[in-house]
């Protein structure tokens, strides 16, 4: 949701972007998992971890340099 909600700019509730972002990341995740490695599969989860990680690590950076951390 946080990603919806910078994408759209919206304060109120943003189920349907969400879910349709929620979607999209977790199909190119899989694709992602399918053809990183050559030869080897990685799980869905694991690349979605990592990309979740990664954004959460982003986001904390800039609220804490914005100072509402």
């Amino acid at each position: 949701p946080q990603l919806a909600r910078r994408l759209t700019r919206a304060t109120g509730p943003n189920a349907l972007p969400a879910a349709c972002l929620g979607a999209a990341l977790l199909a190119a995740a899989d694709l992602a998992g399918q053809r990183l490695v050559p030869g080897h599969q990685l799980p869905v989860g694991v690349v979605t971890g990592l990309l979740g990680g990664g954004y959460l690590i982003r986001l904390l950076g800039t609220e804490r340099k914005a100072g509402r951390l």
